[in-house]
């Protein structure tokens, strides 16, 4: 009878190995569910646009492929996201599940941050049997890109024959409020950003790749705050002012995108004036382009810059 319970032990033992699962707890939001002389039982898990940033994991909004792997060949494998932090697995929705050949690899996808408030933390659950700990991998949605409010100025006499323009994100205590800051993202964090300028509308049903080439261009940066100048600009000699179509991209680390567009209008002294686009281009086409704030025509004077975008609030 001794002999008979070590065999029955031995194969319950060996049916768990196979499905590669334990009844073992990984620890919160790594993964881990392997002790010394322990097989792991966590797969890895991946989503397509995630991004690791200091010790967190950032998804942009949208649906995505979440890819989950085992060390060793696992079924049956059942995958749940949560709504939110701390919330049991019975009340999260499953995802439809593919694996490949030798069931090492499952994906499937999910429409993350759909009724999500930016910034809002939740878990991907991995369930490998009725027995075992879930799997439980932490993530942030970021839905929301980053901002600026961007100074348009007159700048100092190029050495060239032409006009000099400036675009910078200086703080300003009288437009940005406590709290809030003139260059930045609420979540994931500002990535770049780029100023182009061009000599016709960039932009007609092709609203992510311009149209057409820009006639002048910032070199761009990396980080906050905006700072651009762009010199030797054509202006006009006739009674005619010159029209330029200038766009403002912005990035956040996980690809969220901010554009900010106006009219800046040059006479033939270098005098500017700035009118930020208060609609979507083409009847709602660019759809990603942020509408105006509010402000109409603006004469650029020595003291008074233009401005278009908005100051990023809660940061």
């Amino acid at each position: 009878m001794k002999k008979l319970l070590l065999v029955l032990l031995v194969v319950a033992l060996a049916s768990f190995l196979f499905v590669g699962c334990l009844p073992t707890t990984p620890a919160e939001g790594e993964g881990e569910g392997e002790g010394e002389g322990e097989v792991a039982i966590c797969p890895t898990v991946s989503v397509t646009s995630q991004v690791a940033l200091g010790g967190k994991t950032y998804l942009k909004k949208g649906t995505q492929t979440i890819t989950v792997t085992f060390a060793v060949p696992t079924e049956p494998v059942s995958v749940y996201v949560g709504d939110a932090l701390k919330v049991a697995p019975s009340s999260t929705t499953e995802v439809v599940m593919y694996a490949n050949a030798d069931k090492t690899v499952y994906t499937g996808t999910f429409a993350f941050g759909a009724s999500a408030k930016d910034c809002a933390e939740a878990y991907i659950y991995v369930e490998t049997c009725d027995a075992c700990a879930f799997c439980k991998y932490p993530y942030i949605v970021d839905t929301t890109g980053p901002a600026s409010q961007i100074k348009i100025s007159n700048g100092a006499a190029c050495v060239c024959v032409g006009c000099t323009i400036e675009f910078d994100s200086t703080a300003d205590s009288t437009t940005c409020g406590v709290g809030d800051a003139c260059c930045g993202d609420y979540c994931s964090g500002f990535a770049s950003y780029a100023i182009d300028l061009y000599t016709s509308k960039p932009f007609d049903a092709c609203c992510d790749v311009p149209c057409v080439t820009p006639a002048y261009s910032c070199p761009g940066g990396v980080a906050c705050p905006i700072d651009c100048t762009l010199t030797c600009i054509t202006g006009t000699t006739t009674t005619t002012d010159k029209v330029y179509y200038v766009v403002a991209t912005l990035l956040d680390n996980v690809g969220n995108k901010t554009r900010y567009y106006a009219t800046l209008t040059i006479d033939s002294a270098c005098g500017l004036t700035v009118l930020e686009y208060t609609a979507n281009i083409q009847s709602g086409l660019c759809s990603d382009y942020t509408v105006s704030t509010g402000y109409t025509s603006q004469v650029v004077t020595s003291t008074d810059p233009a401005e278009i975008g908005a100051c990023v609030t809660g940061i």
